[in-house]
């Protein structure tokens, strides 16, 4: 049973003035990204780690630069200068000798391709709100990201071995799946829906957050709150009360999960947009979008596409500020999950996250050897998965739906195969939902030809 994660966070604090003894090396890969202030300021809040060094590394020079900045003075408002060292570079090489994380935000051409990601399966009836994790969106991005990730992973089993590596980067499912076929590294895919999804229903159900007990596993994006309770009782005569009232703020702010928990039983760990994508039941229609869809991370199409280069932008010049002193840096501790790992591996003292990683037994009616979404306990010998069991039939079947689309799509990626990418789209719910199979491989080919220039490997 996973308890709320507030609990969790006193189980793996050491006793005040108490710590591991050890420096550390913290290698963040995709500097530039909106992740590394938080999680750095996160590390820096562990108290059982005296110090060490905080290494940068971004191709993009100039955010590369930004975050340097950034970082340093997120150090000195902290007060940690005479415990913390920082380093940026451009090549990986140089730092990863000696690192014990490796937290994995890379960005490949993302903003380079957004738009057509987006607009090329528009033409075909693919409406996307997100689009980056699944669909002809996630398709992209794997192709695009995959063979960068595989360079990444050979070199930290050449240069650190016995380092844990934390991927922030999506498409998730594929970039674990993708870890596990070529490398032999301990890599977790790392991300906050679970925890969001938990002060969601906490709220409300009208329970704190760190009282409430729970069951939560599937897929990324697609995992399920099986269980949801209080001091022994159940929470969810509550929430489906409210979600059969379609006037009521819960149903407004999650629509279409809303009406999925009242399809299939629970509630589901993504926004209503992005969940949106993963099924084929909301976006296959002009009248369906405008009955479940509203705006924002709610299903507004092209929600992504839109703002993902403006949001980019607005992170930049947030860092500028913050360095110029223009806004206040926030040292509070998040509930995002690095340094909570990196703190339960270094003292010993579990700590239990919700991670994606291979199904070696975990759930009993989801594919062995795919990625799935569990509970993992987390201590000094990194990542331990916990058996969670079989899923109600009828929410394994809409993970098992989505997953072949995964499993092809790191194929196509790491073989540059456009078959296996036609396949995968194929297998794809909301595309198939759409699309005919000449659709589908016409599709991916002008998907494809349309960035050849960022993926090498199809340019034969």
């Amino acid at each position: 049973m996973a308890e709320g994660h507030a609990s969790h966070m006193k189980s793996a604090s050491l006793l005040e003035g108490e710590t591991s003894g050890k420096h550390i090396k913290i290698v963040m890969l995709g500097a530039g990204s909106a992740f590394t202030q938080r999680l750095v300021t996160d590390v820096l809040n562990v108290a059982a780690i005296p110090g060490g060094e905080i290494a940068l590394v971004d191709i993009d020079t100039e955010r590369l630069e930004l975050a340097d900045q950034v970082i340093r003075k997120v150090i000195q408002v902290m007060g940690k200068e005479k415990t913390w060292s920082v380093t940026a570079t451009a090549d990986r090489r140089k730092v990863l000798p000696g690192a014990d994380y490796i937290i994995n935000c890379i960005e490949v051409s993302g903003v380079k391709a957004v738009r057509l990601d987006y607009e090329i399966p528009l033409k075909y009836g693919v409406d996307q709100c997100i689009g980056d994790t699944t669909g002809p969106g996630g398709l992209m991005k794997a192709l695009r990201t995959l063979p960068t990730w595989v360079e990444v992973l050979k070199d930290c089993e050449e240069l650190c071995p016995d380092a844990l590596v934390l991927n922030y980067t999506n498409p998730m499912s594929m970039m674990v799946l993708a870890a596990h076929r070529v490398s032999n590294m301990q890599v977790v895919g790392l991300c906050h829906s679970v925890q969001g999804t938990g002060h969601k229903l906490a709220k409300y159900a009208g329970v704190p957050y760190n009282e409430m007990q729970w069951k939560c596993a599937g897929i990324n994006h697609l995992a399920w709150f099986t269980e949801l309770t209080h001091d022994g009782r159940d929470l969810y005569p509550i929430l489906f009360e409210q979600a059969r009232d379609t006037t009521s703020e819960f149903y407004e702010s999650d629509p279409i999960r809303c009406d999925m928990m009242l399809a299939f039983g629970a509630f589901i760990t993504e926004s209503s947009g992005h969940l949106s994508e993963y099924i084929p039941y909301y976006r296959k229609r002009k009248d369906l979008i405008e009955k479940y869809a509203r705006s924002g991370y709610r299903g507004e199409s092209g929600f992504y596409a839109n703002n993902w280069p403006r949001w980019r932008q607005q992170n930049d010049e947030n860092r500028r500020k913050a360095i110029a002193g223009e806004i206040e840096i926030k040292t509070d501790r998040s509930w995002e999950y690095a340094s909570w790992i990196i703190e339960a591996h270094q003292t010993n003292r579990p700590f239990v996250i919700h991670g994606n990683v291979i199904n070696y037994g975990l759930i009993d009616n989801l594919p062995y050897g795919e990625c799935v979404e569990v509970p993992v306990m987390v201590d000094r010998n990194g990542f331990n998965p916990v058996r969670f069991g079989p899923l109600p039939p009828q929410m394994a079947a809409v993970c098992r739906a989505a997953m072949p689309t995964y499993d092809l799509a790191v194929t196509a990626a790491l073989e540059s195969s456009r078959e296996a990418a036609y396949h995968a789209l194929l297998l794809d719910p909301l595309t198939a939902a759409v699309c005919s199979p000449a659709e589908i491989k016409q599709m991916t080919d002008e998907l494809i030809d349309s960035q050849l220039d960022l993926l090498p490997g199809f340019r034969k």
